[in-house]
């Protein structure tokens, strides 16, 4: 059985497979660049959730942007001469997953999170 994560994006949740690409909510990284996606699940052998998520990479490459179909609303009242008409087209973001794995560690700590803590620690101190 292949591993496969559950990422959520833009509010929604999609589930995803490392080769599999596709459409998500507009982001705003570039055509080419590669993208962290947060997972909410993730299967390989066993599921994994809560904390043990952090462990969790899913990375993935923006392919390209795109619109969606135009959607079309039409609002009508019979007799009284009431009509309106909207619509939209979505902008989207095609993504392919490059990768979905498990870590053997939790990643380090960014540098200037754990300078901002050392921090708060020295005037716990009273320094």
């Amino acid at each position: 059985m292949a591993s496969y994560a559950v990422i959520e994006t833009g509010g929604k949740q999609y589930r995803v497979e490392k080769g599999s690409t596709l459409l998500v909510d507009r982001l705003t990284a570039k055509e080419g660049d590669k993208v962290d996606l947060r997972p909410v699940a993730f299967r390989d052998k066993e599921m994994v959730l809560g904390e043990d998520l952090e462990k969790v990479k899913v990375e993935a490459k923006v392919a390209g942007h795109e619109r969606g179909p135009k959607i079309r609303v039409f609002k009508y009242r019979a007799k009284k001469g009431y009509r309106k008409r909207a619509g939209h087209r979505s902008e989207l973001t095609r993504l392919e997953i490059t990768d979905v794995k498990m870590l053997a560690r939790k990643p380090a700590a960014t540098k200037t999170a754990a300078g901002s803590t050392a921090k708060k620690e020295e005037a716990a101190d009273g320094s």
